[in-house]
């Protein structure tokens, strides 16, 4: 049975949240400010975070931002703000979902089975490397170790959220071919997820701030204007 953490300080939409997800079979715990929550999302073994933005104590996207930093799971942030410059921060600082209130609740518990089933499907068959030896691509100081879900550059090792690895994975593994936005969101988020396109170019922006050495002269990722990205094989 999949755990699923609240971080909300409003009492009312916190406990409809958890109402609706555990009439679906989830397991609920709620945090009331961001302090509280970011350690119990570190500690706590949770398929997925609902955090929102605004909280005591430290906001939701400092929250998101030290989580991201620590441990890789779906997380989906609720806000009362409209604004794209909100939507935008969200997802670059790696939060795979944003809904603004008032939402529905059954559309949350169809995104939170959603996030929920595609993360497991992406990390839950664990390969044997002891007889095959581990699958790890090499492109030039670039390392992305397959069967460990870990990138290394030059040596050192790059925390890679979730989407920031597959996003990477698929286009090493698809080198000097162009995907435009709607492919590469249709591939790594599936057909029937949630969200918006401009995510990729939040999520190619941070691979590129990690495994780039100078960004005026980028090795991996090139930007094809008006068509998608390419990874220089």
């Amino acid at each position: 049975m999949h755990k699923v953490l609240i971080i909300e300080d409003d009492k009312s939409i916190a406990e409809l949240e958890r109402d609706y997800l555990e009439i679906n079979g989830f397991v609920c715990d709620i945090a009331e400010d961001g302090k509280t929550g970011l350690n119990m999302a570190l500690t706590g073994d949770y398929a997925l975070t609902i955090l929102d933005v605004m909280l005591p104590g430290m906001d939701g996207f400092e929250v998101c931002a030290r989580l991201r930093n620590e441990k890789d799971m779906p997380l989906i942030m609720l806000s009362a703000k409209k604004d794209d410059i909100d939507k935008v921060r969200g997802l670059g600082l790696g939060a795979d979902d944003y809904m603004t209130k008032p939402f529905s609740p059954n559309e949350l518990v169809a995104r939170v089975k959603s996030h929920i089933a595609r993360y497991d499907r992406l990390t839950g068959h664990v390969k044997d490397d002891t007889a095959k030896g581990r699958q790890i691509l090499h492109i030039r100081g670039l390392e992305i170790d397959k069967d460990g879900r870990r990138v290394f550059v030059n040596g050192e090792e790059k925390s890679m959220p979730q989407k920031e690895y597959d996003l990477l994975l698929f286009l090493a593994e698809n080198p000097n071919r162009v995907f435009s936005k709607d492919q590469l969101f249709d591939r790594i988020w599936g057909f029937d997820a949630y969200g918006d396109i401009s995510t990729i170019a939040v999520h190619i922006r941070r691979i590129r701030e990690k495994i780039e050495t100078d960004m005026n002269h980028l090795q991996y990722i090139e930007t094809v204007w008006g068509v998608g990205y390419r990874f220089k094989g």
